[in-house]
């Protein structure tokens, strides 16, 4: 349950209103001053709509769990994470450029969802090819869903990047996480957790790295919601670009 003074700028995300986009937009969208980098910042963004997106009939939080994932490239993450990276490749061959969708920042209902350090199974996930993207659903859908296309993500084009960069802003929405084929882990989280639908927004960045924001979500949200985060995706975006090259904390 959420406490009376973080009521006070909760939003009742099943009736999302464009007052209540505007407002958390504005939030969002200077939510990374004094910060340091950009993990540090994607922090405060999860937690801010953890605990402020709300279901308006019970005022518990809306969401299960939220996260941040940024693509990166491998020979820039640390041993820890290549480490977790290379375990994951299977028959793949690891090269330096290989971007990975690393997790930056989460917040859940669970105490052990609350440190991307301890995550099983999200740290950084290798994306070294197109065919390998096609074979996790969920990664496949939410890239295309964002606007983008899967060369674009796996290995930038500088000569699309300013174009890409500049117009894509969309929204990944499942609106019914039960059942779908799109949202891994139905009998151990969707099922177990209630999660009624998922919502993903972001964008690109300026160096062809890709953010999104993932929630899980314990509310039904309806398409026209779900297009009101196109706007918070540049508000995001706005928020993590002084730190694009100070990601981790």
């Amino acid at each position: 349950m959420i406490t009376q003074n973080e009521k006070s700028t909760s939003y009742d995300l099943v009736n999302f209103t464009i007052r209540d986009m505007t407002k958390c937009g504005k939030i969002l969208r200077n939510i990374g001053k004094g910060a340091n980098n950009m993990e540090d910042v994607a922090n405060r963004i999860v937690h801010y709509l953890y605990n402020n997106l709300i279901d308006g009939e019970s005022g518990n939080r809306a969401s299960s769990l939220i996260r941040f994932f940024k693509t990166h490239t491998y020979e820039k993450l640390d041993d820890e994470l290549q480490n977790f990276s290379r375990k994951m490749l299977g028959d793949y061959s690891v090269l330096p450029g290989m971007k990975c969708l690393t997790l930056l920042a989460t917040a859940g209902e669970n105490p052990e969802w609350n440190f991307r350090k301890i995550s099983k199974g999200h740290k950084a996930i290798p994306l070294p090819s197109e065919q390998s993207v096609h074979q996790i659903p969920m990664i496949r859908t939410l890239i295309l869903q964002l606007g983008l296309s899967i060369s674009m993500v796996v290995k930038p084009d500088p000569k699309l990047l300013l174009d890409t960069e500049q117009n894509t802003y969309n929204v990944f929405h499942v609106s019914e996480a039960p059942g779908s084929p799109y949202i891994p882990a139905q009998k151990e989280f969707v099922i177990p957790y209630g999660i009624k639908s998922v919502l993903g927004f972001g964008g690109i960045l300026p160096s062809g790295d890709v953010i999104a924001v993932i929630m899980f979500l314990k509310v039904p949200v309806s398409k026209e919601i779900a297009n009101y985060f196109k706007i918070l995706s540049l508000n995001i975006k706005i928020a993590v670009l002084p730190f694009e090259n100070s990601v981790f904390a």
